[in-house]
């Protein structure tokens, strides 16, 4: 199993203002829950300390703002850990993106749910042993577990799920606990992640 948090696509990044803060006030609250579960953050003895977990939500299109890279660590994230991702070209493994800081590793995930459903309006992306140990038990779709985390592969195996199903939380089978949840609003994409949490909380 690789680490989390180093970017395996090629990035054309311009460095611009942060975003505005009324676009990450509704994504950020939710987070800073996820950050309490421990479904963000980090941990000196998983992942190599890296830290962990990343959320976006749709702007105009296919582009969408997202949290940056190595930011799962933070208890509360500012406009400045936010960055929007204008482009994602999978052929190419190139990203387009600008803002304050760099996207989170997973964008190229992140970007294919957009492009699966105009219903997909955000997209977490989480770390749960729980969850992820249980996942079959659970009955959550699961990406092929020789796909690395973002790369093209992950994010079209991502892309292939949710195109099927648009409103679900997907364990990523090539990526150490990782899973994403989406919805066409950020309730409902976190609140079924929740209680899968929950339920896998009990199998435990």
């Amino acid at each position: 199993m690789e680490t989390e948090g180093v970017i395996q696509f090629e990035l054309d990044f311009r460095l611009t203002a942060p975003p505005a803060a009324r676009l990450i006030r509704e994504l950020e609250s939710w987070r800073r829950l996820l950050f309490r579960l421990g479904l963000t953050g980090q941990d000196p003895s998983r992942y190599g300390g890296l830290a962990y977990g990343n959320v976006s939500r749709r702007l105009a299109g296919r582009q969408f703002l997202v949290s940056g890279t190595q930011t799962g660590m933070l208890a509360r994230l500012e406009t400045r850990h936010y960055c929007v991702v204008e482009r994602c070209e999978p052929a190419d493994n190139r990203i387009v993106a600008h803002g304050p800081i760099q996207p989170s590793s997973e964008a190229m995930t992140h970007a294919a749910a957009y492009a699966a459903s105009p219903t997909i309006g955000w997209v977490l992306h989480v770390h749960s042993p729980e969850l992820w140990e249980h996942a079959n038990r659970l009955g959550l779709a699961m990406t092929g577990p020789s796909l690395p985390y973002g790369t093209p592969g992950m994010a079209a195996a991502v892309g292939n799920l949710l195109a099927a199903n648009p409103a679900q939380v997907i364990a990523m089978g090539g990526h150490r606990d990782g899973l994403i949840a989406t919805g066409d609003t950020i309730e409902n994409a976190a609140l079924p992640l929740l209680k899968l949490l929950a339920a896998a909380l009990y199998l435990a």
